[in-house]
């Protein structure tokens, strides 16, 4: 089982931040057993700036298809610790095991915490 954190510590050096200065990076492994990257691309119109977690869901999307589902996904930012933000939950609740059962990893006090989309986003928006 590949080491996520580690991926998403590493594509995180990538990480184009000159404005916030976040450097985010992120790995998942889908239910197929593709592993992909990402991390987040700012740009001067924040608006056009892509986070490290859906630049990796997009990826994989583009490489399996809209049928994809998301086993697992690790997220590093460089010197902070955070859960992934709100439209990032979103997005990954887009193409989640049902039930939320997706397991996202990101650090907390520097140790890696573990929880399900559905604890990190109880109530998520569908249609």
């Amino acid at each position: 089982m590949p080491d996520l954190l580690a991926q998403a510590q590493t594509v995180a050096e990538r990480a184009y931040a000159p404005y916030s200065k976040f450097q985010v990076g992120c790995a998942l492994e889908t239910v197929s057993g593709g592993i992909y990257l990402g991390c987040n691309v700012e740009n001067a119109s924040y608006g056009l700036t892509i986070c490290g977690e859906r630049n990796a869901i997009f990826q994989a999307v583009a490489q399996e298809g809209t049928g994809m589902k998301i086993r697992r996904l690790a997220v590093v930012c460089l010197g902070h610790e955070f859960p992934p933000c709100g439209a990032c939950r979103q997005v990954m609740a887009e193409f989640s095991l049902p039930a939320g059962l997706t397991e996202v990893t990101f650090l907390q006090g520097g140790q890696p915490v573990t929880r399900t989309m559905a604890q990190l986003l109880p109530e998520v928006f569908g249609l």
